[in-house]
């Protein structure tokens, strides 16, 4: 399959990796808070796309059954969400 077909029929897991990589850029840049921020809302779009499609167009954000595939990832984006603000700012 051509990488381009390929992007196009995983472009769930391409969109949630395009958001965890600007959001790695925007911490690598020092914006910290706001790329933690674009992190747990990119893993919480992942927990919602895996949600909402069919088994086979969830494509690779389908690894295991629904249920565990959900409490994972909305576990994940709900911690980081919260480690997000329990940080303290740099001062």
């Amino acid at each position: 399959m051509p990488r381009r077909a390929w992007l196009l029929a995983e472009w769930p897991i391409t969109v949630v990796l395009i958001g965890i990589t600007v959001a790695l850029l925007m911490i690598a840049m020092d914006h910290f808070r706001r790329g933690s921020i674009v992190l747990s809302a990119s893993v919480m779009l992942a927990a919602f796309l895996r949600l909402f499609l069919p088994g086979q167009e969830a494509g690779m954000l389908a690894v295991r059954s629904r249920r565990i595939d959900i409490a994972v990832l909305g576990g994940l984006a709900i911690g980081l969400s919260i480690f997000t603000y329990w940080v303290p700012p740099p001062n």
